[in-house]
């Protein structure tokens, strides 16, 4: 697979970034079939000129493009995209709303925007002092619609508890590090699957069970990413506990993974039953995280031919105008196998940027 691996080149790669991002900023729900009704409240989640967490997660693989390029396209249509949602005001406060802070906090960091200041203060405040909390103090993950009480959700961790370590890290908030940690070792302590070392998708306190036990991909994705991600926002220095904690538990989920891994390079939505729809979000989401922990050091060297395997799969499944296909839309908590299985698949702002995040990353290697 490493052979495999030089026979895409650098201007191809770069190539396919460009036509993921002009699709990714002219996606639109134009049909209404996408949109979520919960009692009367309408949320798009498909549509890019939304505030939600499919766009916070399309900024930020945009952003990391951009870190590593200095495209100046990228940064185009991030700060675009902020001056048009501050324009048309604020959405309510909800964990996945709080997505698109992360990269608000880094263009921060660029830029020394003092008009960035109260958003990042008063997003993380909130999160601090009023979000929802479960028992033993893990973060409810609360949305648009339904309250999720006393749920944790693996989503949590990318959506809502990095933004707030990165916050932290910017503004000296030593309580908001802290808080970061603890959500961390909380979820892994109810979402972690022993067996297997991959992620349930959520857990409720109410009947202590973890739902369908559904080793679902896209929610594993996000573990993938958020290990790395987290490790480097708090720059936990080796030797630390929580570091080696952290890769430990990493270690298991990708280890897991590579047996999973279908011939395509692909992963199947819900990642253990051959069944189920091979899904290109989360295999995006793989790639990025699997290669992000080689190139860090986090993970074995090996695991890069799982990564470079996920990079071919991904790529075959761009069409000509920049969509990547095979992407399932936003999805709620299920209490059957089914119920994921059947999702539907359409173009996401999520799937484009998790194919710019993994694409990004593997530019590093032609370094």
């Amino acid at each position: 697979m490493v052979q495999e691996q030089v026979v895409i080149e650098k201007k191809e790669v770069l190539n396919y970034i460009n036509l993921l991002m002009d699709s990714l900023s002219t996606i639109k729900d134009n049909t209404g079939e996408f949109l979520l009704n919960f009692d009367g409240l309408i949320v798009d989640d498909k549509s890019w000129n939304v505030w939600n967490w499919p766009q916070g997660v399309g900024l930020y693989g945009i952003y990391k493009y951009y870190q590593l390029t200095r495209d100046p396209k990228a940064i185009a249509i991030i700060t675009d995209w902020f001056k048009a949602r501050f324009e048309e005001g604020i959405p309510p406060k909800n964990v996945n709303t709080m997505a698109p802070l992360l990269t608000l906090a880094f263009l921060y960091e660029d830029t020394n925007d003092r008009t960035f200041l109260p958003y990042l203060e008063d997003w993380a405040e909130w999160v601090m002092r009023d979000m929802p909390r479960t028992k033993e103090d893990g973060l409810q993950h609360m949305t648009y619609g339904p309250e999720n009480k006393d749920q944790l959700w693996d989503d949590t961790l990318m959506m809502t508890v990095l933004p707030l370590a990165k916050i932290g890290k910017l503004l000296n908030k030593h309580e908001y590090l802290e808080e970061a940690k603890k959500q961390f070792l909380i979820h892994i302590n109810y979402l972690s699957d022993r067996k297997t070392g991959l992620w349930f998708h959520g857990w409720t306190f109410e009947g202590n069970h973890n739902y369908a036990e559904a080793l679902w991909g896209r929610g594993n994705c996000w573990i993938t990413i958020a290990i790395p991600e987290i490790i480097e926002i708090l720059e936990l220095k080796e030797g630390d506990f929580l570091r080696e904690f952290l890769i430990n538990t990493l270690n298991r989920q990708v280890d897991a993974l590579a047996k999973y891994q279908d011939q395509s390079g692909l992963w199947h939505t819900v990642i253990n039953d051959e069944s189920s729809y091979l899904e290109t979000s989360a295999s995006a989401g793989f790639a990025y995280g699997i290669l992000k922990g080689v190139h860090k050091g986090y993970i074995y060297q090996e695991y890069k031919e799982v990564a470079y395997k996920a990079i071919h799969g991904i790529i075959r499944e761009i069409d000509a105008k920049g969509v990547l296909q095979k992407v399932s839309v936003g999805t709620g908590m299920g209490d059957t196998m089914d119920f994921y299985k059947e999702i539907k698949l359409t173009t996401m702002p999520y799937g484009q940027s998790l194919a710019v995040l993994c694409l990004a990353e593997f530019l590093h290697d032609y370094n």
